[in-house]
């Protein structure tokens, strides 16, 4: 059987782009895994970044139900194209995606991140780092052969063989990396709760953090799958982490998202700390010299003035890696890039007492929970302290769930007539109660408004899930929580 990938993104109801492939569980049957990753592999041979025959290709996923059948399905996809593939076991993204950079090697990532246990993906990542916007063009373009005796009807494999046996390695790999930069003593007297749920790194935060000399606590472990999203906390986790930090035993929290790529980091009150706040503050800790954030994220970055180069992209980590690749083209030689939801890319090599904590350009939790509480131990503050040092700027966000994409398209057509003019009184019409008249318009990615009060409400349809997306920012935390529920109020009364 020929397939297209193009085809297959259309016919098989699993979408396809940088985020890696995407859809319901029962939608992402054998054979559409097996395709998607044979493309994937394909498209690496045709542009030279796999060479030879059996070169190794590292396969991880997380604790979903649908998870284990999926891996299995891209590691008999590798294999069959005469690859090695190293099933990495449940962990976390970026320990499967360090394990390709430094080995040199593709990685792939069997996730659906935040979004319900019905659904998944999988994530590639190229050997030098993450799949941009050209790789997906040439990946899309593919075609591959399938041996229709592999499937049956049901589209999954008609044979049933022996699962691919687990290499630890990966995940040691990872924990080891920040547990021979930092000194084994670095969070000695420091109190922390680990938010376990279903979050597929919940063991090796346990790990670092008890290995760098903290008090550590397991919280909230759970055998079934939560849908954790770092970007839109769910109101039981808000509730959870308050009811946690009130017993006074705790200097933060930590948490993850389902894949542990995106952090959660709390102050002693259990209040969860915003994800570009928690990106400008590990930004200090590692002194960067340039700093690669999207258009929807926090101005207490520019407003602080603690970096040299501030570099606004649209939403996504391939638009970040983009803009910090420039960055460290252009001379920059401490390069950091973060979203709103908390992922955090290092660009550069970090250096410190003879020591070198090399780069990881994909999003990963870890070091952005130790230079959160570090940099608070450091400067002998608490960890609402820390996040007081910045401009009072607050940011919230939400989206509305199962909102078709031509919804989301139709709303912003409505601000988008080629007259800055007459968009801005079709803005006020909307939502001139809420903040009252515009002073300006950014199109960088989907619709950014800012006030004349210098309040914001940014709004575009989600990347990879039917969500339409709300940002707002304001001059207190409860103001820009008002905003958002207001502001999303609206759009669905519009529709």
């Amino acid at each position: 059987m020929i397939l297209k990938i193009q085809e297959l993104m259309a016919s098989s109801g699993v979408a396809f782009g940088t985020s890696g492939a995407r859809g319901l569980a029962t939608a992402m049957t054998d054979s559409v895994c097996y395709a998607y990753t044979r493309g994937f592999l394909q498209y690496l041979e045709s542009i030279g970044d796999l060479k030879r025959a059996g070169e190794r290709v590292a396969v991880g996923g997380d604790f979903r139900p649908s998870s284990d059948r999926v891996m299995e399905a891209v590691c008999r996809a590798a294999e069959d194209l005469g690859y090695r593939p190293v099933n990495c076991g449940k962990v976390p993204s970026p320990a499967v995606a360090l394990f390709g950079f430094e080995n040199k090697i593709p990685s792939i990532m069997v996730t659906g991140s935040h979004i319900p246990d019905d659904r998944n993906g999988i994530k590639f990542n190229k050997p030098t780092g993450e799949v941009l916007k050209d790789d997906e063009r040439g990946m899309s373009s593919q075609i591959v052969e399938l041996d229709d005796a592999l499937f049956g009807a049901d589209e999954n494999f008609s044979k049933v063989n022996k699962p691919h046996e687990v290499s630890p390695v990966a995940g040691e790999n990872y924990a080891m990396r920040y547990l021979n930069f930092f000194t084994h003593d670095a969070l000695r007297g420091v109190r922390i709760g680990v938010y376990q749920h279903s979050a597929v790194g919940r063991d090796v935060l346990v790990k670092i953090f008890s290995h760098l000399g903290a008090d550590v606590t397991p919280l909230g472990r759970s055998d079934k799958f939560i849908p954790v999203d770092t970007e839109a906390i769910r109101p039981e986790d808000v509730d959870l982490a308050r009811d946690w930090a009130s017993s006074g035993k705790f200097d933060a929290l930590v948490s993850a998202d389902g894949d542990s790529d995106r952090p959660l980091v709390s102050d002693e009150n259990g209040n969860w700390l915003r994800g570009d706040i928690a990106g400008v503050l590990a930004a200090k800790f590692l002194g960067a010299d340039s700093v690669s954030t999207p258009v929807s994220c926090n101005t207490a970055v520019e407003k602080c003035g603690g970096f040299n180069e501030i570099r606004r992209t649209r939403i996504g980590s391939p638009f970040v890696v983009a803009s910090m690749n420039e960055a460290s083209a252009a001379g920059a030689k401490r390069v950091v890039g973060y979203e709103a939801n908390g992922g955090f890319l290092l660009n550069s090599d970090i250096e410190k007492d003879g020591k070198i904590l090399r780069a990881l350009p994909t999003r990963d939790a870890v070091i952005v929970m130790l230079g959160i509480l570090l940099l608070a131990k450091a400067q002998g503050k608490t960890v609402s302290e820390l996040a007081a040092t910045l401009p009072a700027r607050f940011t919230a966000s939400d989206r509305i769930k199962n909102f078709a994409t031509e919804k989301s398209a139709a709303i912003l057509a409505r601000f988008n007539s080629n007259s800055e003019a007459a968009d801005k009184v079709a803005i006020e019409k909307m939502f001139s109660e809420i903040s009252g008249r515009v002073a300006s318009l950014n199109r960088t990615d989907g619709l950014r408004i800012v006030f004349e009060n210098e309040e914001v409400i940014h709004l575009r349809p989600s990347g990879n899930a039917p969500e339409f997306r709300c940002y707002t920012e304001a001059a207190t935390e409860k103001r820009a929580r008002e905003m958002v529920a207001d502001a999303l109020q609206k759009v669905e009364r519009s529709v």
